[in-house]
């Protein structure tokens, strides 16, 4: 049996090997011999440590969801003006791409939510951080708290929309104008001078 830190340390690399295999293949189909393939390790060896494949889909959810919301606080910690704060979130809550793997890996599982209530509580637990983070800095510029959660929620919406025809590669639509979009209407609704 192994010790509980080289447990911790196999099933994280089990979680970052399924968010891999979910980034290439996508969440239908995804068998627990396309993670242990992509762990380099047997399917019996995932099965130990992850007994239940809907175990180890919530753990890589969870993953995402923490490490999505941490690269966005992170992101506004970095500035110290509220204008600058906004476009720092708009950033960091586009897509790079359409292999940007941590979207890629929440919106496969944010979809797994209408059939799984344990996604639907990460979806909804990363929506509420998202919203406040927005909040926290719209409140900043002078925002009402009702206006700001208004705005906020808006904001999180369009990143959503936009974010999800980026990983389907809708040609029409690119990170560069995504952000810029979104940037747009966040001056619209705050009149703060925002830069992307």
């Amino acid at each position: 049996m192994a010790r509980p830190k080289e447990q911790t340390a196999r099933r994280g690399e089990i979680v970052a090997a399924a968010r891999r295999a979910i980034r290439d293949r996508g969440l239908a189909g995804l068998r627990i011999k396309d993670v242990a393939r992509e762990a380099g390790l047997s399917p019996g060896s995932v099965s130990y440590y992850y007994g239940d494949f809907d175990d180890l889909l919530a753990d890589v959810h969870q993953d995402a969801v923490d490490r999505f919301y941490w690269q966005r606080l992170h992101a506004i910690e970095a500035v110290g003006d509220p204008a600058a704060q906004l476009a720092a979130l708009v950033r960091a809550g586009v897509p790079a791409g359409a292999d940007d793997e941590t979207f890629r890996v929440l919106y496969e599982l944010h979809v797994h939510a209408a059939r799984n209530r344990t996604h639907a509580v990460l979806m909804t637990a990363l929506y509420d951080r998202e919203v406040s983070l927005y909040q926290q800095v719209l409140r900043a510029l002078g925002l009402s708290a009702e206006a700001a959660r208004t705005v906020a929620e808006n904001a999180v919406a369009l990143e959503d929309a936009y974010g999800l025809h980026l990983v389907g590669r809708n040609a029409h639509v690119s990170p560069a104008s995504a952000r810029a979009n979104i940037l747009s209407y966040l001056t619209l609704a705050t009149a703060a001078e925002l830069e992307g």
